[in-house]
């Protein structure tokens, strides 16, 4: 693949100076980059501005309902678990619509990517809170300002029992395309907080590039202190790889979908589909 065929002729309809262009450029450079067909992947988005990337992506997928990416590209592994699946989220639909699913996603470990585009706010509906929101944060929703302590996605990720855990800098672009690559090669469920700003309803891009700094944490334990420090926009922002460890997979464990992984096939391809099926579900 290359860059120019990952391309769509569709219409863009981001706001003019949307870091959406950031993540989908790190995106297309990082697929260009790594040594696999176009047929190999699969896309899963649901609702938001930052779903539009399916759009503007030329690799077949699933664009599905808001909060919904996860159980999405979860039952595209249990259809194909050849596939390399990337699923695209804003922080409203993952950390609020579908936290469940995030949680389980966490400890499954089945084996696909999720991108989670955090600029702290509905963006799409026009600017109202979301669970990472800062303290304080004011709009026609919340007049008196957010009251609760935003939720801290990369802890929760690890006390979870995600196998990769990161944050990707939406202005470190060299950097962001290394881990993207390593999250897609990763055996197991990888899970990317992308922070940046909207530039039209919550513009922390200057905090971002005040406050954002590389780090790579020796063990789990400071991993998880190091995601105490993004809480609201007082202290520093860590970004990088929090943690990383490769167990089985659920793929791995279930006797079918591993028969399916050996012989690089998916059920569609198989001749005796509902002996299969039902092998699958005893």
């Amino acid at each position: 693949m290359n860059e120019k065929n990952l391309e769509t002729k569709n219409e863009n309809t981001w706001c003019p100076g949307c870091t959406n262009f950031f993540v989908k450029n790190i995106v297309v450079k990082s697929l260009a980059e790594l040594s696999y067909k176009k047929e190999e992947y699969c896309l899963v988005s649901d609702i938001g501005c930052n779903s539009k990337i399916y759009d503007y992506i030329n690799l077949s997928g699933i664009n599905g309902l808001h909060g919904r990416t996860i159980p999405t590209a979860f039952g595209v592994k249990l259809g194909n678990p050849n596939l390399k699946v990337i699923g695209f989220m804003g922080d409203g639909g993952c950390y609020a619509e579908g936290i469940e699913h995030f949680i389980h996603a966490c400890r499954t470990n089945a084996k696909f990517t999720l991108l989670v585009m955090n600029n702290e706010v509905f963006a799409l509906t026009v600017g109202q809170p979301t669970p990472t929101t800062e303290l304080e944060f004011r709009d026609k929703s919340t007049p008196d300002g957010v009251k609760e302590k935003p939720l801290n996605p990369i802890a929760l990720a690890l006390v979870a029992g995600a196998t990769f855990v990161a944050r990707m800098n939406v202005f470190d672009i060299e950097n962001s395309k290394q881990i993207l690559k390593q999250a897609i090669e990763h055996k197991g469920f990888s899970f990317i907080d992308v922070i940046q700003p909207c530039v039209k309803f919550h513009n922390i891009s200057d905090i971002i590039r005040q406050k954002a700094y590389k780090v790579n944490p020796a063990s789990f334990e400071d991993a998880l202190k190091l995601a105490e420090e993004h809480l609201g926009h007082k202290a520093r922002i860590p970004y990088g790889i929090f943690y990383r460890n490769e167990k089985q997979t659920f793929e791995e464990k279930r006797e079918v979908l591993a028969k399916l992984l050996k012989e690089k096939k998916g059920f569609a391809e198989i001749r005796k589909q509902r002996d299969v099926l039902g092998d699958f579900l005893k």
